[in-house]
């Protein structure tokens, strides 16, 4: 009986242990990362297109009264996503990773209509779009979004 309740006691005592191993690795505060260069680049940039998104919202509301709102408004639900988007990449959030995927996913898509419409500048807007999903890839870049 002794013997039985000793190994019981060890038991319990190695999954306690394992147990505060396992949250205390969770709750930790995570250890100081470099941002890299390039993430840092892409944050102030965002900083200024949700300055431009949040303007042209603004100037469209004020502008076009009907159908302004509609437009005006989902040009200021950009501009607050893309100073979301900032936020986290200076912060290294992982949701931040996958926000700028979809931001610029829909960059992309925006740019194609764009050239399908006849502007063909839009095609700088593609080409940086895909530079910046080509970039959250890279193998260093990954980690620091804890991915």
């Amino acid at each position: 009986m002794l013997v039985i309740q000793c190994i019981s006691v060890r038991e319990e005592i190695s999954y306690l242990v394992i147990f505060l191993i396992v949250y205390s690795s969770q709750r930790l505060p995570k250890v100081y990362r470099q941002r890299p260069i390039g993430v840092t680049i892409i944050a102030i940039l965002a900083i200024l297109g949700g300055i431009a998104f949040l303007a042209s919202g603004l100037g469209t509301l004020i502008l076009i009264p009907l159908i302004g709102i509609f437009i005006g408004s989902g040009l200021l639900i950009l501009g607050l996503a893309y100073f979301l988007m900032a936020y986290g990449l200076w912060k290294g959030k992982s949701w931040a990773w996958i926000l700028t995927l979809i931001l610029s996913g829909i960059g992309i898509i925006v740019g194609i209509g764009s050239i399908i419409v006849g502007n063909i500048g839009s095609i700088f807007h593609i080409i940086i779009n895909a530079i910046v999903i080509f970039y959250l890839y890279r193998p260093n870049v990954k980690p620091f979004f804890n991915k």
